[in-house]
């Protein structure tokens, strides 16, 4: 998808193409926003598919991306790894809110998560990632989660979190997950950030705050449940905006 500015104020959206299982669909804005909602045509990412989705938020635009339904990743027939990539750019003056529903990562899968984005020094970005392990009553499968946000080419953060069976020792414990089940980060970037820092601080037991090294800040959190971590994540994100 790309979006751009549309010389009055608004933004146009001239590029909106799907294919596959993912259908990308145009819904109502608010005010310079445009609005799109990614939709699951069919059941996945199975064991060996491949999704990528971009975006591209150019000058002057402002665009907010969901989706319609929480992501399950499931083993397949076929077996092996899955990948899901993400990929997204913001210029200066462009303002993108990513808000898909939550990952669940379901007993016998193995998925691989790459979510990628690149920004201009004068960006603005609203990036909310939530992982559940297993559903109800469910062991998880294995999720690799890799996410990486660059500002003006510098690299401002670059974390990646392995948890399930094969992933390394000690994913579940008191250092990692300690024993949670749902796992989230919200990256939100400003460029008011530079001149005015936010301090590193707790946002209440199971979630914290960090400035990056960058107009940015991080917070990440662990819960017992999607419900608990989205109460968390909303929280934290009045505070920022």
């Amino acid at each position: 998808m790309l979006t751009r500015g549309d010389g009055r104020g608004g933004t146009a959206l001239p590029v909106l193409e799907s294919d596959g299982p993912l259908a990308l669909r145009r819904t109502r804005g608010s005010g310079a926003e445009a609005r799109v909602m990614l939709v699951g045509a069919m059941s996945g990412p199975l064991g060996g598919d491949h999704f990528t989705v971009r975006a591209d938020v150019r000058d002057g635009a402002r665009l907010r991306v969901g989706s319609a339904a929480a992501t399950i990743a499931l083993p397949g027939q076929a077996g092996g790894e899955a990948r899901y990539d993400v990929r997204l750019t913001v210029a200066d003056g462009g303002e993108l809110h990513w808000l898909p529903e939550q990952l669940i990562s379901a007993r016998g899968s193995d998925l691989r998560v790459t979510t990628r984005a690149e920004l201009g020094p004068a960006a603005r970005l609203v990036l909310r990632e939530e992982q559940v392990l297993g559903r109800v009553g469910e062991e998880p499968g294995r999720l690799t989660s890799r996410l990486t946000v660059r500002i003006g080419q510098r690299t401002v953060l670059d974390q990646e979190l392995g948890c399930g069976p094969g992933a390394s020792a000690g994913w579940d414990g008191p250092a990692v997950l300690g024993g949670h089940r749902a796992v989230g980060q919200l990256v939100v970037v400003r460029p008011e950030f530079a001149t005015r820092a936010v301090p590193a601080r707790m946002l209440g037991e199971s979630a914290a705050l960090v400035p990056l090294a960058g107009p940015a800040v991080l917070v990440t959190a662990v819960a017992t449940d999607a419900l608990r971590l989205r109460r968390v994540l909303d929280e934290a994100l009045t505070v920022l905006v």
